[in-house]
């Protein structure tokens, strides 16, 4: 029996071994986005914007209307509205990054200001939340900037690294869900976006 375990076992962290080696491997083809800026001639990044496309775990990178990377992203569950709110889901809709976090637990946060109005209405007309509430949450997003991550909806949401767990979840060859609604990437890439996204960039996220 103990044997069998054994087996089992080191057969398992073999394969893992085998799984993560691939993933690296895939990784290290990868274009930087320097090299990425330099191949469409661009020396000057101006008026950057993010499109995510839910179904393809998949953000790009556009310098005006010129798509300059790709990136494979980790994302939240499906939404789901319950009585208790959306759970864990990666919104759908258009955002702004509000604020940067450079000492986050997943080592960069890029904040988007969700809910926006359509998260918002949605919620209200749910009855998910109130009308105060409501009230509340269109006025944070008018003039605040960040709404209050304190909110049933689902606390805040961004674009984030994958923190400690970076060797690990940047070599895997295949995309795990894992976030609670936020847009992860390697902390390596996170540190690209980090030098040419600002307060107020865009970022669209398609189904």
């Amino acid at each position: 029996m103990l044997k069998n375990i054994l087996l089992y076992t080191g057969g398992v962290f073999v394969f893992l071994a085998l799984l993560l080696l691939y993933g690296f491997f895939v990784n290290t083809g990868k274009q930087s986005l320097g090299s990425a800026l330099n191949a469409k001639g661009i020396k000057r990044v101006q008026n950057v914007n993010l499109v995510v496309f839910r179904s393809k775990n998949l953000m790009q990178l556009f310098a005006d209307t010129v798509l300059v990377k790709e990136y494979r992203v980790a994302l939240g569950s499906d939404k789901q509205l319950q009585n208790s709110g959306p759970v864990r889901y990666t919104p759908v809709g258009t955002y702004k990054i509000c604020s940067i976090d450079t000492s986050a637990r997943y080592h960069k946060f890029l904040r988007l200001n969700f809910p926006n109005l359509d998260d918002s209405e949605e919620a209200y007309r749910a009855g998910i939340i109130s009308q105060k509430e409501f009230e509340d949450l269109k006025f944070q997003f008018y003039y605040e900037g960040c709404v209050s991550p304190k909110t049933v909806l689902g606390g805040s949401k961004g674009i984030q690294g994958t923190g400690r767990m970076d060797d690990f979840l940047r070599n895997l060859p295949f995309v795990y869900n894992w976030t609670d609604g936020s847009v992860a990437l390697s902390n390596e890439e996170i540190d690209e976006l980090f030098t040419v996204v600002e307060k107020g960039t865009k970022v669209v996220i398609k189904p």
